[in-house]
């Protein structure tokens, strides 16, 4: 199992559109066929010392291994996801994990 972890800190924090449109675009990755599971998430309302609720959208994906995760990276839908959203994040980090 490969886990593909995605936050994204938007340009425009506050900006309902421009969250919107990245939720929006995320969806629009949904059908890449090597993608095993998805999930598209905002901060939730938990407070502790350990918590990074900073970013604006989280996006997890599961794939069976990094070959398909491979796939997915270079999948055409994802590159005109990039191209197309790039403008509203100012940031992003990515946290890809492996089972143990």
């Amino acid at each position: 199992m490969f886990i593909h972890h995605v936050y994204f800190w938007l340009k425009n924090e506050g900006s309902k559109e421009d969250l919107d449109s990245l939720i929006k675009g995320l969806q629009s990755l949904t059908g890449i066929e090597t993608i095993g599971m998805h999930h598209i998430g905002v901060p939730a309302a938990t407070n502790r010392d350990v918590i990074d609720s900073s970013y604006s959208v989280s996006w997890m994906l599961v794939f069976d291994n990094l070959e398909d995760e491979e796939v997915y990276q270079n999948h055409p839908v994802h590159e005109k996801f990039v191209e197309n959203c790039k403008h509203l994040w100012s940031k992003v980090i990515v946290y890809d994990s492996i089972e143990h």
